[in-house]
């Protein structure tokens, strides 16, 4: 199947419990692969606005992740430190590494990237900065405090 992203509905805010929604406020998605069918990975064109950041810093158990940057400038934030990311640069995230990385567009500009990850069931979002793990289910993902407890929004 064939589209043009730009009829592709763009998605703005998170799924995060609401005291973590501001942090990505500058970010919109589209989501593409969705759009075209795909069922065992999801492609998502995100537009990171000036201060934007892609999501809290957070690694999966068992979904890889890769990014491919099309415009702007981003910061890559994991665990070894900040590195700059220009157009045409990508990196990649492998399932169950414990290294937690977020994108930041620190510039004045707009940065578009693409994201890719697989859907592998039972997976599990670590979040190292922040009291908050997620969980894969059937119904999306679950949010819940380090201790197991669960947000009141």
């Amino acid at each position: 199947m064939i589209i043009d992203p730009k009829n592709v509905p763009i998605r703005q805010g998170s799924n995060y419990p609401d005291l973590f929604k501001p942090r990505v406020s500058g970010r919109l998605k589209q989501r593409l692969g969705d759009a075209v069918g795909l069922t065992n990975f999801g492609v998502n064109q995100v537009t990171l606005q000036p201060g934007g950041q892609s999501a809290l810093r957070h690694w999966h158990t068992k979904q890889d992740e890769f990014i491919y940057v099309l415009s702007g400038e981003l910061t890559l934030i994991t665990d070894a430190g900040e590195q700059i990311l220009t157009a045409g640069m990508a990196a990649g995230f492998p399932a169950g590494e414990a290294n937690g990385h977020h994108l930041v567009n620190r510039s004045d500009q707009v940065a578009v990237y693409l994201e890719v990850g697989d859907r592998t069931p039972d997976d599990q979002g670590v979040y190292p900065d922040d009291d908050l793990l997620a969980k894969h289910s059937d119904r999306g993902w679950v949010f819940t405090r380090k201790d197991g407890s669960v947000f009141e929004d």
